[in-house]
């Protein structure tokens, strides 16, 4: 519900994120705006991404931000999330 809510409040052009936090051994939501990483800008590991730039979503969803986003939950492959999640833990020594 929060990613959603964030992913949908992206003024323009940017990305919502679901990422890591190592310095704090959690999981952080945050969006980038543009093309900035995510790495850089939060010092977070990406685990999770979402394009809410309109020419992701605009020939199918029109300007129906909140339905790409809804729709993007059906092709998340979360055993591939949880193992991106795994690693970025191992690699940070927790």
């Amino acid at each position: 519900e929060k990613f959603s809510s964030v992913c949908i409040g992206v003024k323009g052009s940017g990305w919502g994120w679901l990422g890591y936090c190592p310095e704090k051994d959690k999981l952080a939501i945050a969006t980038c705006q543009n093309q900035d990483p995510l790495q850089l800008v939060h010092g977070m590991i990406p685990l999770l991404g979402l394009d809410v730039w309109e020419h992701a979503y605009y020939l199918q969803y029109q300007n129906l931000r909140a339905d790409y986003v809804d729709a993007f939950y059906n092709v998340i492959d979360w055993a591939n999330v949880n193992e991106r999640y795994e690693k970025a833990r191992a690699a940070a020594g927790h």
